[in-house]
């Protein structure tokens, strides 16, 4: 049976086009380390969540190979790295001419079978099998909701030019922007820097709205 992959059955959650659009995005768990600063720090922290996150997740995923059966397990493709991301000092969206002042979640996305009581086991596991620190890692649920999302193409310096495109889509279409301390800046990559040339590079921006009032 080929494993469940969510960017094929939620294409418009992962795969929009590169015109903006709205869209309702439903409650899903993740896999999540908070953090703050410079993401293209060497050997800095985010690097350090990303590879906290990736190890829990291919433990869940590669789990019904070993000892471990997990009730409704499935096989499926572990989804791609996604981002929340806000400044320091609780400004909204983000500055991308002072990344060293960036507050972020790291998080990818874990089926609906992964329990708490799953995910403690698969921290457990990460961390002895890969030997990385895990204790940071928590399992968590978002709720988006209504949101403005567009696919930009190109280096993460020029995402401003699409934000510019979805700010104004979404004026047209009558919503206002909606970022807020519980509604963030996300960003989801569906490109592997170390592959890809930056010009290249493909990312799912996408920003909460509310219906706006007059």
């Amino acid at each position: 049976m080929t494993p469940f992959d969510y960017k094929k059955e939620y294409k418009a959650l992962y795969l929009p086009k590169e015109m903006p659009s709205i869209v309702e995005v439903p409650s899903m768990q993740y896999a999540a380390v908070r953090g703050h600063g410079d993401p293209n720090e060497p050997d800095g922290e985010y690097g350090r969540a990303v590879a906290v996150l990736y190890g829990i997740s291919y433990t869940i995923k590669m789990s019904y190979k070993g000892s471990r059966k997990i009730e409704d397990f499935f096989e499926y493709v572990v989804p791609p790295l996604e981002g929340f991301w806000w400044m320091e000092g609780g400004a909204p969206g983000v500055d991308y001419r002072n990344k060293s002042g960036f507050n972020w979640i790291s998080i990818i996305r874990v089926p609906e079978f992964v329990t708490e009581e799953v995910f403690a086991w698969a921290k457990e596991e990460a961390q002895r099998k890969k030997e990385i620190d895990t204790s940071l890692a928590e399992l968590i649920t978002v709720s988006e909701g209504l949101c403005v999302q567009c696919l930009h193409i190109g280096s993460y310096n020029e995402e401003p030019a699409t934000v510019a495109k979805m700010d104004h889509y979404r004026r047209e279409q009558g919503y206002e922007n909606d970022i807020s301390d519980r509604r963030r800046h996300h960003e989801i990559y569906l490109s592997d820097p170390r592959k890809v040339s930056p010009e290249r590079m493909k990312t799912v921006i996408r920003h909460p709205v509310r219906p706006k009032i007059d």
